[in-house]
């Protein structure tokens, strides 16, 4: 399949260093959809012959030079080929009309770069993992249940996109009137942007500096995404998703046969992170009833918030990421 021209940017533009111990291209790959998907490759520095590759992506409106490329590039140093690439509508890949999500599309995201992984010279297409992080981990999820091909899954800080959108943070929204009042503004705002033309934006993080009183994980995301992590092209650090980019997600539910995932699944989730129910009630429900339970493994880390997960290198577990991968990619 031919995939489509995309403008890539050559130069580094990461959020975080560059490391001396790999190395670094960009690569381009097609979905099922026919969207053209913008990936930035890492190898072992004087890497030889077929290695274990790692497909990576998330946060939910974050871009791959973001956290993602932070979390390829250190698996890299592990001896691991990784790819942390940008979903459909996002970051540089392709897909029109901008900033807008789907389970079904971003799930089948992480399928296309199977697909390139298992079809890559350098690669030793039986010994394939994927890490999703924040709303792509419920998406990592998801597509280990669906791709056999999947060895071994790593879920960090995960959102069940699915789940926050129909019942709101916190099940704090989880009621019929709620959802269709949500549902009534977000078809308003279909009909508008069909008679105009033009989608507008929800807003992105809350801008710096953000006042004290709001809740804390709104102060966190902010200084991440405004702060410390921002870059042009992360939604999150910009305009935030098309307004009605997540509508799907209110009546199409991922996760619904993670308890039918055979291959490995390590899911880690900070203690004190706002998100922190999110990963556990996916964790419970993944083993409840499974005869594939000996293969999971839930992994809280004591004190952490949700974005220490992001890019805190003293609280990310990634010694005992590579030890996962290296049990289960064999």
């Amino acid at each position: 399949m031919k995939t489509a021209d995309l403008v890539l940017t050559e130069e580094w533009d990461k959020t975080f260093a560059k490391s001396d111990k790999t190395e670094h291209c960009k690569v381009t790959f097609i979905n099922r959809y026919g969207i053209t998907l913008a990936a930035d490759m890492y190898l072992p520095l004087h890497a030889k012959g077929k290695l274990p590759a790692i497909a990576v992506c998330g946060p939910f409106g974050a871009v791959k030079e973001q956290c993602a490329g932070l979390y390829a590039q250190t698996m890299a140093q592990r001896g691991f080929l990784t790819l942390a690439f940008d979903p459909s509508f996002t970051g540089e890949s392709g897909g029109e009309p901008r900033y807008m999500a789907s389970p079904d599309i971003n799930t089948e995201d992480f399928q296309a770069a199977i697909d390139f992984l298992s079809t890559c010279e350098r690669v030793d297409s039986a010994r394939i993992g994927i890490i999703g992080i924040c709303g792509w981990g419920g998406m990592a999820l998801n597509a280990a249940a669906l791709d056999t091909r999947i060895k071994a899954t790593v879920v960090s800080t995960m959102y069940d996109m699915s789940r926050v959108n129909a019942k709101g943070y916190f099940d704090s929204e989880d009621s019929e009137q709620q959802r269709y009042e949500k549902k009534v503004a977000l078809n308003h705002m279909r009909t508008v942007a069909y008679e105009t033309g033009e989608y507008s934006r929800a807003g992105g993080c809350a801008e710096l500096p953000v006042p004290e009183d709001m809740p804390f994980f709104v102060r966190d995301y902010s200084a991440y995404y405004k702060g410390r992590a921002y870059h042009p092209r992360s939604l999150n650090s910009n305009e935030g998703w098309n307004s009605v980019g997540c509508v799907s997600f209110m009546n199409q539910p991922i996760l619904q046969y993670s308890n039918e995932i055979r291959s490995a699944v390590l899911l880690i989730h900070g203690e004190k992170a706002h998100s922190f129910y999110f990963g556990k009630d996916a964790y419970a429900d993944m083993i409840k009833d499974s005869a594939y339970a000996d293969n999971k493994e839930w992994l809280p880390i004591p004190d952490a918030v949700h974005t220490d997960l992001y890019d805190n290198t003293n609280v990310i577990p990634f010694k005992k990421m590579e030890s996962f991968f290296q049990t289960y990619l064999k």
